[in-house]
């Protein structure tokens, strides 16, 4: 026989490999693989490239530790060893097939660059790979190959970068395309053009210059001695400026040479060490002007008069900007390396109330609100040293009745100055909170429709019920006036189960609203499954596989077992449910530990936590029906075959408790349900050792029992059942009353008390009041619907306990027997 040598080495993954339990895995011992996939497994563990591998008819994934870097929680350390499709449920339906392929004596495949929605940390998350499928040779298996070799590459990172610059330079595009003037960016040496406006375009005609040097995409510049000016203000690091220069350019093969004239400024680019890296081009087209010019230079006449023309529209111009200047909205203003507007436009005063001389004195960090100081201090500095525009920045400044104003910037830094305009915001930020507060609205609107359909359908169901309560009980009542009693237990029967339904019922909405009273115990989850396997079995009929696969060291969990067993058998009803032509049940407990990001996607805190998981291969949900599995009365059965409680009560009581409920689930191919539950520190306590001893008959008794109740049935019948038995018995309606009898120098042995007493004092705080003069008083509150924190959260001190309403007086009697056992 082989040995497992092969699994030496391999750090992390090869330790996990030989620790595995592979006695009882379908591939068996490791000494009895196939020497195709020793030698594969072998090759993967001791290979630092990214390697995974599916193997045989069911793709069992196996992968090294480079690959495990790449893995969350979900899948590491989990996932070895389990058939690919349920390792990789949500990207199966893409890579299923090429594994297909390969396993089907099909070539090796490769993809580059290939999208896949991961789930990761309890969330879908866009990734990318470079990956290849490779055969592995296998003579024994069928078609020659045993299995598919995984070499991968994660290039999210290198995508995502690769669009974040795609994104920059069309922002930059576009801002170029707002210009006026004719704009170009050239980079290097060479002059290779980066950016063109569509005004550069129109210049220089339909060419395709993107990506190649000036002298290649315009020779006819070239010609002209336009590149010869470009190497000039590069290897000098000077701007160069022109004023109405002559530029013969053909706009078009074949096209008649155009004559143009431009003002225009070669800028060079610098890096952060002062190195030029390129040269931005600004310019207009001045043609007609120095057309007209020209004219003029040849008649004196037509010279005054377009000069005269001239300063008319320069001084048109000028008082047009000034006018722009005056009348503007908009606030303007030129700002100084040390913070203060050297010059500001009336819109201050109109705007803000804060006249020129006011602006012009003042650093405009003291005019904003304090939230916003530090990351206009930020913008600020990158704008005076790094030359970086600010543009759509919105900030908030005070105005002078001492209110704010939300401005949004444009800021454009050019030498040592900062040119800003801000438009007023204040009005459309206070119209975004308003749509806030209307959706809001809409929001609390909605959820009074769910209240609403929530008493309608409890309404429904206790309609039901009390009417099978009265119908039993009147049915009862005739047949003792008839004198026929031998009918009547029947009929109590049936009150009985309705009583019971209704008990469940109450019990499955005290669940969703976590509300129920718990009883949490520090409890094996893998103890609890094996105990209820039969039930379930049973349950779930012989036509559905059920496999229980219990973690190895499973942590304790802090949980109300009976809680915990009702919500695993609710999950195992509905798979059997989703599988009415059979399949296979899956219940699986694991230990998780939760970093902030996936405790996050959890609504948890980050932390240790036990999953207990319901997987079935039924017909799945949709993403609609998942966002309202929770939701109360909500089902997709057929009317009469469910309330559309059990999961809300799964999810309520996994939130009572301090956990949490997911649902991952793909139509027609099944559904996964996991509860979380926190790690408990202590050790789980034994349930064999727990349960009281029942004792076979009442024994007359000399202890002195307090009943406080403020329902006079309820109250009737206890004291009745304790005076049956023995017990002195006392009584209040409240709890004031019975403080006063707890106060007097009377014996009592017990304190009997509702929770919930009308009144300014309730049963837990008349408890520990008297537990001040009586310190060993026994207490027992009964209860149907209380805070939870009221009876403590699960913490009672010694001595206390709880009683669920409703209860069978047997069960009260058994209750009192086990805290005064005589």
């Amino acid at each position: 026989m082989a040995d497992a040598s092969f699994l030496a080495g391999g750090d992390e993954m090869g330790a996990l490999m030989r620790a595995h339990d592979w006695a009882s895995h379908p591939l068996g011992k490791p000494e009895l693989w196939p020497q195709a996939l020793r030698t594969a497994i072998r090759l993967m563990l001791n290979s630092r490239h990214q390697m995974g591998m599916f193997w045989g008819s069911e793709a069992i994934w196996f992968y090294n530790d480079a690959y495990a870097q790449t893995l969350t929680v979900e899948r590491h350390p989990c996932s070895l060893g389990l058939p690919g499709r349920q390792v990789w449920p949500e990207i199966w339906a893409d890579i299923g097939g090429q594994v297909r392929q390969v396993m089907a004596g099909g070539s090796a495949t490769w993809h580059e660059n290939q999208h896949l929605v991961l789930q990761r940390n309890g969330r879908d998350e866009d990734t990318y790979w470079t990956y290849s499928y490779s055969p592995i040779d296998d003579e024994s298996a069928p078609g020659g190959v045993g299995g598919v070799l995984v070499v991968c590459t994660e290039t999210t990172e290198q995508v995502l970068v690769s669009r974040r610059a795609v994104e920059e330079r069309q922002r930059l595009a576009e801002l170029f395309e707002q210009a006026p003037s004719f704009m170009a960016l050239l980079r290097g040496p060479q002059h290779i053009f980066e950016l063109t406006n569509p005004s550069y375009v129109r210049l220089i005609g339909e060419r395709n210059v993107l990506g190649r040097s000036v002298a290649e995409a315009l020779p006819d510049a070239a010609a002209q001695g336009f590149v010869d000016l470009l190497d000039t203000v590069y290897d000098s690091g000077e701007p160069y400026v022109a004023m109405a220069t002559p530029f013969a350019m053909q706009p078009a093969p074949g096209a008649p040479i155009s004559q143009r004239y431009l003002d225009f400024v070669y800028q060079p680019i610098r890096n952060a060490l002062g190195e030029v890296t390129g040269i931005f081009v600004e310019g207009t087209d001045v043609t007609e002007r120095a057309l007209a010019e020209n004219a003029l230079r040849s008649s004196e006449a037509r010279l005054r008069a377009l000069n005269a023309d001239l300063e008319l529209q320069v001084a048109r111009r000028m008082h047009g900007r000034a006018r722009t200047w005056q009348l503007s909205t908009d606030l303007m203003g030129v700002l100084n390396a040390e913070g203060i507007f050297e010059q500001s436009n009336p819109a201050w005063q109109s705007v803000l109330g804060w006249p020129e001389e006011t602006i012009a004195r003042t650093p405009f960090f003291d005019f904003l609100h304090p939230d916003d100081l530090a990351r206009n201090r930020l913008a600020f500095a990158r704008a005076i040293e790094l030359g970086e525009p600010a543009l759509c920045f919105e900030n908030r400044y005070r105005h002078a009745d001492g209110g704010y104003r939300w401005l949004s910037w444009v800021a454009i830094p050019e030498d040592d100055r900062i040119y800003c305009s801000a438009r007023d915001i204040t009005a459309d930020k206070e119209a975004a909170e308003s749509l806030a507060r209307t959706e809001a609205a809409l929001r609390q609107s909605q959820k009074m429709e769910a209240v609403g359909k929530l008493t309608g359908g409890l309404a429904h169901d206790f309609n039901n019920l009390l009417g099978g309560i009265m119908g039993a009980m009147e049915a009862a009542r005739a047949k003792l006036d008839q004198g026929r009693i031998e009918d009547v237990p029947r009929y109590l029967a049936l009150s009985e189960t309705a009583v019971r339904r209704a008990a469940s019922l109450t019990q499955r909405l005290l669940a969703f609203s976590r509300q129920q009273t718990l009883d949490p115990r520090s409890t094996d989850v893998n103890r609890l499954v094996a105990g209820m396997e039969e039930l379930i079995r049973r349950t779930i009929g012989p036509a559905i596989q059920l496999e229980v696969v219990g973690a190895d060291g499973l942590w304790p969990s802090l949980v109300d077992p009976p809680q915990l067993e009702s919500a695993l058998l609710n999950l195992c009803i509905n798979a059997r449910d989703a599988m009415p032509d059979g399949g296979c049940l899956t219940i699986e407990t694991a230990n998780r530990s939760l970093d902030e990001s996936a405790a996050t996607a959890c609504e948890l805190d980050a932390g240790q936590y036990v999953s207990l998981s319901v997987t079935d291969n039924g017909s799945g949900m949709t993403p609609e029906i998942i966002a309202r599995a929770f939701d109360p009365f909500f089902t997709t059965k057929a009317i009469g075959q469910g309330t559309g409680l059990g999961l809300s009560m799964v999810y309520g009581f996994a939130r009572q408790s301090g956990g949490q409920v997911r649902i991952h689930s793909e139509p027609g191919i099944g559904s996964t349900l996991c509860i979380y539950l926190p790690r408990h520190h202590e050790a789980a306590v034994d349930p064999e050792t727990t349960q009281p001893a029942r004792l076979a008959e009442a024994a007359p008794q000399s202890d002195t029992v307090l009943v406080v109740e403020d329902e006079p049935s309820i109250r009737e019948l206890v004291c009745e059942v304790l005076a049956d038995a023995g017990y002195t018995v006392l009584q209040a309606g409240d709890g004031s009353a019975g403080l006063r009898i707890l106060q007097t120098g009377t014996t009592i042995d017990l304190l009997i008390t509702d929770v919930g007493l009308p009144g300014a004092m309730n049963g837990r705080q008349m408890a520990d009041t008297a537990r001040s003069t009586r310190p060993q008083l026994k207490i027992l509150f009964m209860t149907g619907y209380a805070e939870n924190s009221i009876v403590g959260n699960g913490n009672l001190e010694p001595d206390m306990h709880v009683l669920t309403k409703p209860f069978s007086l047997d069960a009260l009697r058994r209750r009192i027997r086990d805290i005064l056992p005589g």
